[in-house]
C-alpha cells in the first residue's frame, strides 16, 4: 500500500491530454502548519509535449515553485495535502511508492534549483556527485560513469572539465556551479527537466549564457521543460509557451508570441508594463499596486480582483473559468470578451 495515501488523493474524472509528456490536471497543494491552512496551489492544469518548453511566470508567492516541487513529490508528507493528477512520461507520480519516487527522480524527471551552492553537497566534489547519480540509474562501472560525467560537463561547456570533476562546489563560480547543476540533472538522461528560477542568482551576462545553453540542450535532447521565473525576458529566451500564475491559479496561458503581443488578463498586462526594458529615462517604473493575496485567506472571487483597477462585483464574488480567446491562447477573466 502507498504510504502517502493519507495525504495524496487522485482527482476524479480527469481528462488526459494526448501526447503530453507532462500532464497536470486540477492540482491542489495545501500546507497545514501551526493550525494554519495555506492554499498554495488551487486547481492548476497544464500540459507540456515532448520537446516543448513552458515558462511558468508570476510574482513571488504565486505558487510557481510549489507547483514544480509537487511534480517531483518534494513537499513534506506530514504537512502537505496534494490532490489532482500528475503524469510525467506516462507515470502516475502521485500513485508511486517512496521507492518508486526515488527511481523516478533523475531518471524520468530531473530538477535544477535556484541556488546550486545549496543544492550541491559541499563535502563531495562535483565529479563524485555526478558519478553517484549516474551509477544509481545506470548499470555501469565507476570508470565508465566517470567518462559519462566528463562528457556531461563538456556538454554544458564548462572549461577544463577534467579539472572541474575534482572541484568542490565552493571552488567554482556561480555560472559554473549552475552549469554543473544542469550536468548533474541531465546525466541520467531524463525526459523532463524542471528548472526553478535557475538564473536568478547570476549576473546578466551569465544568465543569457545559461538560458542559451538550456535551449540548445532542450533541442538537442528533445527535453520537455517547465521553467519557473518571474522574469518575462528570461521566458522569451527559452519558452515556446507561457503560463501566468497568480494566487495559486493559472490566469493566462498562450504561446510566447501571443502573450507578448496580445496579453489579455489585467495581471499579465501589469507584469509586462512593469519591465524596465524600453522605459524612458526619468519615467517612473510601472508597478502593480497592493500586495499578493494571503494564501491562508484567499478572496472569494478572482484572486487578482483586490488589486485590479477594472474589477466589478462579479470579479469579487466568483472565480472566472478558463476560456479560449485565440489559437492556443486561454485566459481566466470576466472582463475579457
Amino acid at each position: 500500500m502507498n504510504s502517502n495515501a493519507a495525504f495524496i488523493q487522485a482527482a476524479p474524472d480527469v481528462v488526459h491530454t494526448a501526447n503530453a509528456m507532462i500532464d497536470v490536471r486540477d492540482l491542489h497543494v495545501t500546507f497545514t502548519r501551526a493550525n494554519k491552512t495555506i492554499q498554495a496551489v488551487n486547481g492548476v492544469s497544464l500540459a507540456v509535449k515532448q520537446g516543448e518548453a513552458l515558462a511558468l511566470i508570476g510574482e513571488s508567492g504565486s505558487g510557481k515553485s510549489v507547483t514544480l516541487r509537487a511534480l517531483m513529490r518534494l513537499h513534506p508528507a506530514g504537512q502537505t495535502k496534494i490532490q489532482g493528477l500528475i503524469e510525467i512520461g506516462g507515470h502516475d507520480v502521485l500513485g508511486m511508492s517512496e521507492k518508486e519516487v526515488q527511481k523516478f527522480r533523475g531518471k524520468q524527471a530531473a530538477m535544477i534549483f535556484q541556488e546550486p551552492l545549496l543544492a550541491l553537497d559541499p563535502v563531495y566534489t562535483v565529479g563524485q556527485q555526478i558519478i553517484e547519480c549516474i551509477r544509481r540509474h545506470k548499470p555501469v562501472s565507476k570508470a565508465d560513469a566517470r567518462q559519462i560525467a566528463l562528457r556531461a560537463l563538456e556538454a554544458v561547456r564548462i572549461p577544463s572539465p577534467e579539472k572541474r570533476l575534482a572541484s568542490y562546489p565552493h571552488e567554482m563560480s556561480g555560472g559554473m556551479r549552475q552549469r554543473a547543476m544542469i550536468a548533474l540533472a541531465l546525466c541520467a538522461d531524463p525526459q523532463v527537466l524542471l528548472a526553478d528560477e535557475p538564473t536568478t542568482a547570476l549576473d546578466a551576462t551569465v544568465q543569457i549564457q545559461v538560458l542559451i545553453l538550456m535551449r540548445d540542450l532542450q533541442k538537442k535532447l528533445g527535453l520537455s521543460i517547465i521553467f519557473v521565473t518571474h522574469d518575462i525576458g528570461a521566458a522569451v529566451e527559452i519558452a515556446d509557451r507561457v503560463a501566468v500564475m497568480y494566487g495559486g491559479r493559472i490566469v493566462e496561458e498562450g504561446t510566447i508570441g501571443s502573450i507578448m503581443k496580445d496579453a489579455r488578463h489585467p495581471y499579465t498586462k501589469a507584469l509586462l508594463k512593469s519591465r524596465q526594458h524600453g522605459m524612458a529615462r526619468g519615467k517612473p517604473l510601472d508597478v502593480i499596486s497592493g500586495s499578493p493575496p494571503d494564501l491562508s485567506n484567499l478572496p472569494g472571487g478572482c484572486t487578482f480582483a483586490p488589486r485590479c483597477a477594472f474589477a466589478n462585483d462579479q470579479c469579487q464574488s466568483h472565480i472566472p473559468e478558463r476560456r479560449q480567446v485565440g489559437s492556443h491562447h486561454f485566459v481566466s477573466c470576466f472582463l475579457v470578451s
